[in-house]
């Protein structure tokens, strides 16, 4: 999948911190809260057990916010799906 349409974000901590940001919304590591994203009507995909942007796309979404939620983001789905969402509504 081809990223250049996101902005990518990485802070390295013992695991690094990542962030997929599309113009809808984002697909983030476990490291950034979804109850906040709730609060503050983000649209938010979360996985878990990444260490890098491959391993993001991959990765099944365990959470989503929702915001996302109602733009259709389902757990389950892989992290490059969700993606999808993210830069335009899927129907």
């Amino acid at each position: 999948m081809n990223l250049s349409a996101y902005q990518l974000h990485q802070i390295q901590l013992k695991y690094p911190l990542l962030l997929i940001i599309g113009s809808k919304g984002f697909l983030s590591c476990a490291y950034v809260s979804s109850e906040i994203c709730d609060k503050t009507g983000e649209v938010q995909a979360v996985v878990v057990g990444v260490k890098n942007y491959e391993d993001m796309l991959t990765a099944k979404v365990i959470r989503v916010s929702k915001a996302a939620s109602e733009l259709g983001v389902e757990v389950g789905i892989t992290g490059a799906k969700a993606l999808n969402y993210f830069l335009y509504i899927i129907n």
